[in-house]
């Protein structure tokens, strides 16, 4: 450990899971430490320090090994009574999360978590009311926003370039497999709605922020929801049927009259540049980003296409679209919230990405649910209870 440094002890529980592992541990605090911690400016550098939390030991002995991590525990209670622990991060399956939260807050700890925060509205905005009357500091996973292509995407909107915007079209997903003749890529738990999956809450609060971070609020939503493949295979090889949906088709209408199409699935084959896009298009321009690429066609440059279905088509449609630069080093963008929630902890710099922000994403993703099953359009109130 580099001499001069504040430590900051953090509870992570989850890392034994596939993002909280490779985003949260390896890619976000190990990468700080292998930088050589966080640099708070007057000469001084927070160090952080992972306690790995999770309920099988040899799962956590082994990755604690491979990274040379000396603290892990099955103990959830004892490392929050533990007053040397500052924060608290959980990354569980959705339905263990509320109660892990609370019992973080009642210890006192600062919060940092994935999302969805919780599997209803009710539930969530609980969680916000309880931390701040704890009086603690807490921050919700938004790490789409971090994206190269999204800021790229944003340096165009600050800077004029759509004129005024008028559409936002969104396609995100791939084909995970089924289970039966290649592992599925993502864990079964997603596809049990008891358990708290469902592409729907996984995937729509992470639009909510999205839409609202870059756009504008949402006002109002419909869609529909499907569970195209009704059967997969668990870790263990055994068949179990899907109660959650593995599909969310929805359309989005934003303040200003921007309306917004997103679509969302785990049984789409990908025929795009990358597994997340989204076209905006405005009066004087359109953009296309996705997750770091992105490019844009002026309106002085916009050729003229004339619909002739007997003729193929002379030309690259995509040819005629022109790279954004990066002009900036993009890090990773799990790592780059986790820096900016460390430096909010210790330095009380400004962070609004709390659990407000994580219950209003929940309210969208249960209104959008309940817009599917009944049929019919949403509005969405512009402010929490």
């Amino acid at each position: 450990m580099p001499g001069g440094t504040r430590t900051v002890r953090i509870a992570m529980n989850g890392v034994t899971g596939r993002m909280g592992y490779h985003q949260h541990l390896v890619r976000s605090l190990l990468a700080i430490r292998e930088q050589g911690g966080l640099d708070l400016g007057g000469g001084e550098t927070l160090w952080p320090e992972p306690v790995l939390v999770g309920r099988r030991e040899d799962a956590l002995r082994e990755i604690a090994g491979r990274h040379g991590l000396t603290e892990w525990t099955t103990d959830l209670g004892a490392v929050l009574a533990d007053e040397r622990t500052d924060i608290y991060f959980d990354s569980q399956l959705t339905s263990a999360r509320v109660d892990a939260l609370t019992r973080a807050i009642a210890a006192g700890k600062h919060l940092y978590t994935e999302k969805p925060t919780a599997t209803g509205t009710a539930e969530a905005l609980e969680l916000a009311r309880l931390a701040e009357s704890a009086g603690i500091k807490h921050g919700v996973v938004q790490d789409k926003l971090f994206l190269p292509g999204l800021r790229k995407l944003k340096r165009l909107i600050d800077g004029g370039f759509f004129g005024r915007i008028l559409s936002v079209r969104g396609e995100f997903g791939y084909w995970v497999f089924e289970g039966d003749w290649q592992p599925a890529q993502r864990p079964s738990w997603n596809y049990r709605a008891e358990d708290g999956g469902g592409i729907a809450s996984d995937m729509i609060p992470h639009w909510d922020y999205v839409l609202h971070e870059l756009f504008g609020r949402v006002t109002a939503v419909t869609a529909r929801v499907a569970t195209h493949v009704p059967e997969r295979w668990d870790e263990a090889g055994r068949p179990y049927p899907a109660t959650a949906d593995d599909s969310a088709y929805c359309v989005f209408e934003l303040e200003g009259g921007i309306v917004a199409q997103l679509n969302s699935s785990w049984a789409v084959r990908v025929h795009r540049d990358e597994l997340v896009e989204f076209q905006v298009d405005g009066t004087h321009g359109s953009a296309v980003a996705g997750l770091r690429r992105c490019r844009v066609q002026h309106r002085s440059a916009t050729p003229r296409p004339v619909w002739n279905p007997d003729l193929p088509a002379g030309h690259a449609f995509r040819d005629q679209w022109q790279e954004v630069p990066d002009n900036a080093e993009f890090d990773n963008g799990f790592k780059a919230q986790w820096e900016l929630f460390l430096r909010h902890v210790v330095l009380d710099e400004p962070y609004h990405w709390d659990l407000r922000a994580g219950a209003r994403g929940v309210r969208l993703a249960e209104l959008a649910l309940k817009s599917s099953a009944e049929g019919r359009r949403f509005e969405v109130p512009e402010q929490l209870p």
